[in-house]
């Protein structure tokens, strides 16, 4: 133990506070006193665990990342040995046995739990969180102040001094990944905004980390031209592409080509680039994707990297992604926005919003302000005394509320009271043909890549504007839009877009189905640090029917009480997260209705009509009328090739309505359905339905149906 230094920015210590640092050698601090963190493996079983905060890490994972192939018999003793000494160090009043506050242990697995303000990497995601939403809400200085405390708390590798073993380098890796994304994005934000010099000592620090990372070079030498510093610039240059060219034997791809054009050539008079500087550009490799990664949607991915393929190859691309909520959409354009920012590419993003209120043109309105953001000061005010400046900069505004001073003020955006005119086609052709022409304009100097997200919920002017653009592609543009195929059901202009899309050909339909049982495993494995028995993952993957989301949340929420034991499956209730979901869905729905659904939901996850009617003691047609608005929810739905027979999109979803339903409905509901399949059976009747739905009856031959109870759940046992 020492009493040197105290910690730096983000880290600093009062009273007996706790405080760790991992972006960059591993350091603790207790009451302004630094800690030693013990010896090298020990140091080294922090460190893996600071690094995955939050997130638990099995005993055979932390074994094998600690040993790798040379891992001692008494590896389990040795690490409990280790646990037991860390949490004395950093709770020294911990009584002994007691697990301690922030080592904690979950079944067979270990985790970090770090309180505010106590850990780096918390910290530092949480500003890039904030920085983030600061870009989305159109506030680019608020963004960038936050970009450079996040950079701030960096002070070299992750876990930099550490001799990480080759099973761990991944765990540091990404959190490093992390940092360079992030120094890419602040350093295209500071230039933008004419602020470079605030970001140049952590893209110093990025460069010296990644010497070969053309993004983060790139991006140093667009910063240093643009703070005038233009002989180191071009010094930077040089010595990138003698590194490339002597450990690799390539020449500079298309992010250090650019730079160096905006170093000899940072814009003509108009603010343009100059034509002739534009030749072909060579796309770089593809890098691996993020440590955690996709799990199967390699073939998904696969077609997004060949549409950025073809607007580095200097043609265009068009995908649409569709799937059911919470099957990981945006987890897959994540990704592939994310590799085409690492090779060089401008990727922006306009998100559509749920609700009445949200301004006509939103999604455009952020895509459009980013690519403005990425030219200079000069072209940037040409462009906005045009069309484009009504889009991002409507009149006829009321200022927001003041945010409390207790929290970061994410945003200070006027509400809108009067959204971009768009009166007549002709109006709306005008603009968007500027936007096309913005994104022709900067597809000159970069490949640009425009992602929508929930095309579901756009208004009718940002579908026209989509299909517009879909038409009309820029080179080097590729353009990918996501969409639910339910909740809510397409609508005629949502059917009229896609409809257009299809008929481009540079388009890509991508539909993302539900995980198979062994990637659902795979996904707990990865989640929970803990690998579920075949029990336990079939009952996830069948309760959750695949959905990634469902799957998530059912797994944490069983590791959450423990381990993940076959019995602990099977007695596991609905995780608060999907109940919540489901009755906010439900919240709309007028009685009858819900009265149908919560007796459908207590039959099973597939309902007999017939059965149904019984119960409810309506006729065929009522139900059906009642059950119509169902599937737009994405709650019941009929079966494919079975009109008459009805199923929930996941039994997760019919537990969550049947928790719904209030206890003495419950005990009426356990009597009623029993006696309506006795009642069917007594009758001896098969239903048969007519065109219209009408029921009719025919005598049939059968065995006695068994008296059925149902679970407060709707199992039938």
């Amino acid at each position: 133990m020492s009493t040197t230094a105290t910690p730096g920015a983000g880290t600093a210590s009062s009273g007996g506070q706790l405080c760790l640092r991992i972006l960059g050698p591993l350091r603790i601090w207790r009451g302004g006193v630094e800690l030693e963190a013990g010896p090298r493996q020990q140091a080294y079983l922090l460190a893996l665990l600071l690094a995955r905060a939050g997130r638990p890490t099995s005993m055979s994972q932390l074994i094998d990342l600690i040993w790798g192939d040379d891992v001692p018999a008494s590896a389990v003793n040795i690490l409990q040995k280790y646990v037991g000494a860390l949490r004395r160090l950093l709770e020294p009043t911990l009584p002994a046995r007691a697990t301690g506050s922030y080592l904690q242990r979950r079944g067979d697995s270990y985790l970090f739990a770090a309180g505010p303000v106590m850990l780096d990497v918390v910290t530092f995601r949480e500003l890039v969180e904030v920085a983030r939403a600061g870009v989305a809400e159109q506030r680019p200085d608020a963004a960038l102040d936050w970009y450079v405390q996040a950079l701030g708390l960096w002070h070299g590798p992750a876990g930099d001094g550490l001799a990480h073993g080759s099973s761990a380098m991944s765990v540091f890796s990404a959190l490093d990944g992390e940092f360079l994304d992030t120094c890419v994005a602040a350093a295209e934000l500071a230039v933008a905004r004419g602020r470079p010099a605030r970001v140049l000592a952590p893209l110093r620090l990025a460069a010296g980390m990644a010497p070969l990372h053309e993004t983060v070079q790139a991006s140093l030498v667009i910063a240093l031209a643009a703070a005038g510093q233009q002989a180191e610039a071009l010094s930077v240059l040089r010595a990138v592409r003698a590194r490339l060219a002597e450990e690799l034997g390539i020449d500079p791809g298309p992010a250090l080509v650019a730079a160096h054009r905006r170093v000899l050539e940072p814009a003509s008079a108009e603010g343009r680039p100059s034509e002739r500087l534009r030749v072909p550009l060579r796309a770089p490799a593809l890098g691996t994707p993020s440590v955690d990664g996709l799990i199967g949607r390699a073939e998904k991915l696969a077609v997004l990297r060949r549409a950025v393929d073809s607007a580095f190859a200097g043609g265009a691309g068009l995908v649409v992604v569709e799937g059911e909520s919470g099957v990981g959409k945006t987890r897959l354009l994540e990704e592939a926005g994310a590799e085409a920012d690492r090779r060089g590419a401008l990727v922006v993003w306009g998100r559509c919003l749920e609700g009445d209120g949200t301004p006509a043109m939103w999604p455009w309105e952020q895509a459009v302000a980013l690519l403005l953001d990425n030219l200079s000061a000069a072209a940037r005010e040409d462009w906005h005394a045009g069309e484009l400046g009504r889009l991002v900069e409507p009149r006829g505004v009321t200022p927001a509320a003041p945010a409390p001073r207790d929290r970061p003020v994410l945003s200070d955006r006027p509400v809108l009271s009067d959204t971009p005119v768009l009166s007549d086609s002709g109006t709306r052709f005008r603009l968007f043909e500027r936007a096309v022409a913005l994104i022709s304009h900067i597809s000159v100097g970069r490949p640009v890549v425009i992602v929508v997200d929930d095309l579901q919920w756009a208004d009718v002017a940002s579908l026209q504007m989509f299909s517009h653009l879909a038409a009309r592609l820029p080179v080097s543009t590729v353009v990918i839009g996501a969409i639910r195929d339910r909740l809510p059901a397409p609508g005629s202009e949502l059917a009229r877009m896609l409809a257009a899309a299809s008929r481009q050909p540079r388009h890509r339909r991508i539909r993302l189905g539900p995980l198979n049982p062994a990637e659902a495993a795979e996904l707990v494995r990865r989640d929970t640090g803990q690998i579920p028995s075949p029990g336990v993952a079939r009952s996830i993957h069948a309760r959750t029917a695949g959905n990634p989301f469902l799957i998530r949340e059912l797994a944490r929420h069983l590791a959450d009480s423990g381990d993940l034991t076959d019995a602990a499956a099977a007695q596991a209730g609905v995780p608060s997260t999907v109940r919540d979901v489901v009755r906010d869905r439900m919240a709309g729905l007028d009685n009858d209705t819900t009265d149908l659904l919560q007796i459908a939901a207590l039959i099973g996850r597939d309902v007999d009509l017939a059965l149904l009617a019984h119960v409810s003691e309506l006729d065929v047609r009522t139900c059906i009328d009642h059950l119509e608005p169902l599937e737009a929810l994405g709650l019941l739905e009929p079966r494919p090739g079975k009109p008459f027979s009805y199923r929930f999109a996941h039994d997760l979803v019919r537990e969550s309505v049947a928790d719904t339903t209030p206890l003495w409905r419950l005990a009426r509901l356990h009597l009623l359905v029993p006696d309506a399949l006795e009642r069917m059976n007594d009758t001896a009747q098969c239903l048969e339905f007519n065109v219209d739905g009408e029921r009719t009856a025919q005598t049939w031959n059968a065995s006695p149906m068994p008296h059925a109870s149902i679970d407060h759940r709707g199992q039938k046992k």
